[in-house]
This record gives C-alpha cells, structure tokens and sequence, in this order.
C-alpha cells in the first residue's frame, strides 16, 4: 500500500514534464484535532477527541491561470495512531494570496482496526504570508463510521 502512494506521487511529479506545468515543491506541517464518535451499544454516542501532528511534502502543479493541482504525502501521528495522509487536492486562486482547496485524501493506517485503507473528503484554505510560506486549514470528513473528521492547522514552505 506505501509503495502505491509513492507510485502516485511520482506519477503526478513526472506528469509536469509532460503538461508542461510551473512546478513548486515544498515541505508542511501542524497540528491535528481528531474527532471520533463511536457507538458503544446501547449506551448511546461516545464522542472523544485528541491532538496530535502531520508533517510531510507538496508538490504544486500550477496547469492553468487560477488552478492547480496540489498532491501531498503526510505522516500524520494522533497519539497511539499513525497513518499516512495522501491528499490530493485541485487548488482555486481566489485571489494572489487566498486558495481554497478541495479533493479526496487516501489515508493508510498502519494500526486503526481491520481496514488499513481509507478514503476521505478534505476541504481547506490557505494564505500566503510570502512567495514561500502560508498558513494553512483544512477540514477532513471520514465517510464511514468509524473514520474520524479532523481538522489540521499549520504552515507551509515552498523550497
């Protein structure tokens, strides 16, 4: 499953050769709150949540005025969890400074239950501070009930 991911980002890092697409690459990180809500039989809904951090690469594939396509590969560690974090993200412009973002998140947990693979919805925003570093938030939505909704706060720098 790891080498799947690694597969993915390479496809996305050499398909910018081909689209002939301005290219960034850069390294981010934060802190995550996790949401959990799990249902314990009859005792009704046992919301729990926890703190933990990410850190990992970008890559931005700028292909046309206002849109790019943003892949990124993050360790993410929630106290006893560790997973990675494979969002990709198609990135809107809305204006020098402010991008929203939006697309799937493949996550590989190496010890959250039986089913190590996850997909996921993220929604974020970004703000650039300078031609190198933004702030960044983003919003993950697990689609099954025992995949947890996070929220991710940090920062960004472009090498």
């Amino acid at each position: 499953m790891i080498i799947r991911v690694v597969l993915i980002v390479l496809v996305f890092v050499s398909s910018s050769v081909f689209l002939n697409a301005q290219t960034d690459f850069g390294v981010k990180g934060g802190v995550n709150f996790t949401f959990f809500k799990v249902v314990e039989g009859d005792f009704g809904t046992n919301p729990s949540e926890e703190v933990g951090y990410y850190g990992g690469v970008f890559f931005d594939f700028e292909f046309e005025d206002k849109l790019h396509l943003q892949p990124e590969l993050l360790y993410i560690h929630i106290r006893d969890f560790q997973f990675l974090n494979a969002p990709i993200y198609l990135e809107y412009d809305i204006d020098r400074n402010f991008h929203i973002h939006v697309g799937p998140s493949l996550n590989y947990f190496f010890d959250f239950f039986s089913n190590k693979f996850k997909v996921r919805a993220d929604l974020g925003l970004a703000y650039n501070l300078s031609d190198s570093l933004d702030i960044h938030m983003k919003y993950t939505l697990g689609f099954e009930e025992l995949a947890p909704n996070m929220v991710f706060l940090g920062v960004g720098y472009k090498l």
